[in-house]
């Protein structure tokens, strides 16, 4: 069973590293909870999910694509799936930070060749930094963060 803990715990160490992102994309967000506890930590924040059913907060109910104008200083996936690689490209084409918390892969890589193939990815992309934080609680709770130059 997930952590019940995990978005609150993931928006947490989002406002703490990094501090001034107050306008966040939170990419393949489900329901929007994440989007719900960084709301509440001051942050104005837009989930794309596919989702119909969704709690009361800013919803893009489509696709996020390498092509969605850039209205925000961070992008973020908790347990993206499919889209973890789309938010390291999006972030390193708009000069952006981005927090991942895989859970798997889109390729069939087991999990840690995957988190270090994703830093790669980051790193080739032109991330000055590219490193890993462990959120308290149980599941996956690897983060890749990558800060741009």
């Amino acid at each position: 069973m997930a952590d019940k803990r995990r978005f609150d715990l993931f928006a947490d160490l989002l406002v703490t590293r990094f501090p001034q992102a107050q306008r966040v994309y939170d990419v393949a967000g489900g329901m929007g909870k994440l989007n719900e506890s960084l709301t509440q930590r001051g942050r104005t924040v837009t989930t794309f999910d596919l989702r119909h059913k969704h709690l009361p907060v800013r919803y893009a109910q489509r696709p996020f694509t390498l092509e969605e104008p850039c209205e925000a200083e961070l992008v973020v996936g908790m347990h993206p799936d499919g889209a973890t690689r789309i938010i390291i490209e999006y972030a390193a084409r708009h000069g952006l930070g981005f927090a991942v918390v895989p859970c798997c892969s889109d390729n069939g890589m087991p999990y840690k060749p995957w988190m270090r193939h994703l830093a790669d990815v980051a790193r080739d992309a032109g991330f000055t930094t590219v490193e890993e934080a462990e959120l308290p609680m149980d599941g996956r709770a690897r983060v890749l963060l990558g800060v741009w130059r």
